[in-house]
């Protein structure tokens, strides 16, 4: 028994891993040479992947929006999880880090489930909106910017179905959110972002100390 969440020493942190991964050789591969990219910490962390996926699996999802997909290893994992009909929207900004992603799902063969929707995210979600998309999400994964995570949130909430979940990364910033003398923008936004779902009635709410922390709000 605890009453906290333990702290993850590297010994433990190594056990935790090898009595819970289970990664598909090519989604591992997919993961290592991400990692070696210069920005590769973007990342999401190999157990986060697998939690994804579980969740999707769990909720038998067939319909999900990612709004930030770097080199696509994320999406990857999400759209393995899925089943054959299952469909994937991915939004992203960057040309060169979707080449990238498009590479990683063709070697995955997971291409044909998934959408890419190279624009501007709030330009994309404004546009499903618009063809009548609203409610019709059962899971929607944001990891993208900060400066707009706020408005990714509220498109998200119109896009998703009652009773589907909006997950989001990087809610404890490397902990810096946890340092009051951190009082940069991007900081500050997190925390805000933070307190604004604490106090949102439209979900229910659960953020676990999972990779950089990880938000989940399902919809009522």
């Amino acid at each position: 028994m605890s009453i906290k969440t333990l702290s993850l020493t590297p010994q433990l942190y190594d056990y935790f891993l090898s009595i819970s991964l289970r990664e598909p050789p090519i989604l591992k591969d997919i993961r290592q040479r991400g990692y070696s990219h210069p920005l590769g910490r973007m990342q999401i962390a190999a157990e986060q992947a697998q939690f994804l996926s579980f969740l999707l699996k769990l909720m038998k999802a067939k319909k999900v929006l990612e709004i930030g997909v770097f080199l696509g290893y994320s999406s990857t994992a999400m759209a393995l999880a899925l089943p054959p009909e299952g469909k994937l929207i991915a939004c992203d900004v960057n040309p060169e880090y979707a080449e990238i992603a498009r590479s990683n799902w063709q070697k995955a063969k997971v291409e044909s489930k998934i959408t890419l929707k190279l624009a501007p995210a709030i330009q994309t979600l404004q546009e499903l909106l618009q063809q009548g998309e609203g409610g019709t999400f059962d899971f929607v994964f944001i990891d993208a910017d900060k400066d707009n995570q706020e408005q990714y949130y509220e498109y998200a909430l119109q896009l998703v179905r009652q009773g589907g979940v909006i997950a989001v990364d990087n809610v404890l910033w490397y902990g810096k959110v946890a340092q009051p003398e951190v009082d940069d923008e991007t900081t500050k936004r997190i925390r805000e972002f933070n307190q604004k779902l604490l106090r949102d009635e439209r979900i229910d709410l659960t953020v676990l100390p999972l990779g950089d922390g990880l938000t989940l709000a399902l919809k009522r």
